[in-house]
């Protein structure tokens, strides 16, 4: 590959997300900007904006990678991917707006009046954002490497620091017209290859013939059932605890928005996955040897330059490494926003300076653990990441909104077993399947267990303290659940 298309698009992007960027910074002026864009971002841009941070260096590089390597096994995280929306639509996205708050501890400390519990899910929100920013700093780590030659932390670098300055700069709002931006770049990165490649290859002889490209122990007949159940209770309930999803809908103007936020999130993840999921088949038929290779998450960024030689094929390459870049900033850059948030209302005072102090330390931190650990496969990467959040905030949520009963002690019972149980499978589960093969499906993909333990303990525990259910939780319920044109019309 040419470093020339690496280095370009590469800059472009940088170049193109930091002027936008700054031209947001024009209009943060308060505090609310910076946390929440002042609640007054509409619809259409918040969708955008939601699919810009969410559509991660696993869904524009991973799920091609995953599909090459297992086939229709794969399409189980674009599915999940999406469908998670369709669960926030119907449990958390209105009432959730509703609450006023601006981050996720906001809401727990407002819903159980506990400081406790407050520290507890700041603490959980910290860690899964950091984690979940580590596999984007791979991914440019990678992208970098292959489109450049630079080494790479050159990628990782690049990306922590370009966040870092635009989230400091402009918080929110700038944000949300860069993370608008990224997204549709990166639907145009793969849709146009994507379609370029299927009118290309209409009479090129595959590498490999159909029935070795797509086998049946590829297809859906020879899928575990365990293991599929588990990833989707992941990627289903982990999409409700993400906080850089979640403080996207405390910027829309009242709960209807969010909502409609949500159905036009759907309908973009939906068109979005399609093209991905296409690079993946076209790289089994055509590329089979990048599986061999190692090399199956940069599918995308090589696919191109192998079918489609000459200019035309050094444009689509240049394409779709922007669309990589841009992922890779997008998703960082919604992180930041959230944990910035967090760490600066809890230790900082929450003021615009404690924001960008927060901003700046968040970004740095995961950059220290992605450049000492090695990525091992995007897409699996982050399904571990919803796999922890599904068994930590995801309970605390659905709970807090839908039951009256839930507690303080009940909720920090509930996350911290969660966190100890999906967190021990999720580090030791090579040590420990190691020494008993049998159990090793349960500790690759620990949500289907962890999940519903977290859920007991939280329930059980709240039960033992029926004491302990807040003063204010009728009241802080009907806020949730009454529309505001209702409320408005209340005496």
């Amino acid at each position: 590959m040419n470093p020339a298309i690496g280095y370009t698009a590469i800059v472009a992007v940088a170049v193109a997300s930091a002027l936008i960027g700054f031209y947001g910074l024009r209009v943060s002026r308060t505090t609310s900007d910076f946390y929440v864009a002042s609640r007054t971002v509409r619809p259409w841009w918040n969708a955008s904006a939601i699919g810009g941070e969410y559509l991660s260096a696993a869904s524009f590089l991973g799920i091609a990678g995953l599909i090459l390597l297992t086939g229709s096994a794969g399409l189980w995280f674009p599915i999940g991917y999406t469908a998670g929306y369709l669960m926030l639509l119907l449990f958390v996205a209105a009432p959730l707006r509703r609450s006023g708050a601006y981050t996720i501890p906001d809401f727990t400390e407002a819903r159980l009046e506990s400081v406790w519990a407050r520290r507890v899910t700041s603490t959980l929100v910290i860690v899964i954002g950091w984690f979940y920013i580590v596999p984007q700093l791979q991914g440019a780590a990678l992208t970098v490497r292959i489109t450049t030659g630079l080494p790479p932390w050159a990628g990782s670098l690049a990306v922590a620091v370009i966040v870092a300055v635009v989230v400091a700069a402009g918080g929110m709002r700038s944000i949300t017209f860069v993370q608008a931006f990224q997204f549709w770049l990166k639907l145009t990165a793969l849709a146009v290859p994507v379609v370029v490649l299927l009118i290309m290859v209409g009479g090129v002889e595959p590498a490999l013939p159909p029935v070795e490209a797509f086998p049946a122990t590829a297809g859906p007949g020879d899928l575990e059932v365990y293991r599929t159940v588990s990833l989707m209770v992941a990627l289903l309930l982990g999409t409700l605890g993400l906080p850089h999803v979640l403080v996207r809908f405390y910027t829309n103007p009242d709960g209807t928005a969010a909502r409609r936020t949500t159905v036009i999130v759907l309908v973009l993840l939906s068109v979005f996955y399609l093209f991905p999921t296409a690079f993946g088949f076209l790289g089994r038929a055509f590329a089979p040897d990048l599986a061999v290779s190692g090399d199956a998450d940069a599918l995308v960024l090589l696919l191109p330059g192998r079918l489609v030689p000459g200019p035309v094929g050094d444009l689509l390459t240049a394409l779709v490494i922007a669309g990589a870049f841009a992922a890779f900033l997008s998703t960082s850059s919604g992180l930041v926003v959230s944990l910035a948030g967090v760490i600066s209302q809890d230790l900082l005072g929450g003021s615009v300076r404690g924001f960008r102090i927060a901003a700046i330390a968040s970004s740095f931190v995961p950059l220290v653990v992605a450049l000492v650990t090695e990525s091992a496969g995007l897409a699996g990467s982050v399904g571990l990441v919803f796999a922890f959040t599904a068994s930590t905030l995801c309970p605390m949520l659905i709970l807090g909104i839908w039951w009256r009963g839930l507690t303080a002690r009940g909720a920090i019972a509930g996350m911290l077993t969660g966190a100890v149980l999906s967190g021990a499978a999720i580090l030791g589960g090579s040590l420990l399947s190691a020494a008993a093969p049998g159990i090793r499906p349960f500790l690759e993909q620990p949500a289907a267990w962890t999940v519903p333990v977290a859920v007991l303990v939280t329930v059980l525990a709240s039960r033992a303290d029926r004491r302990g259910v807040p003063r204010g939780a009728d009241a802080f319920l009907t806020r949730l659940h009454v529309p505001e044109a209702v409320r408005r019309r209340l005496p």
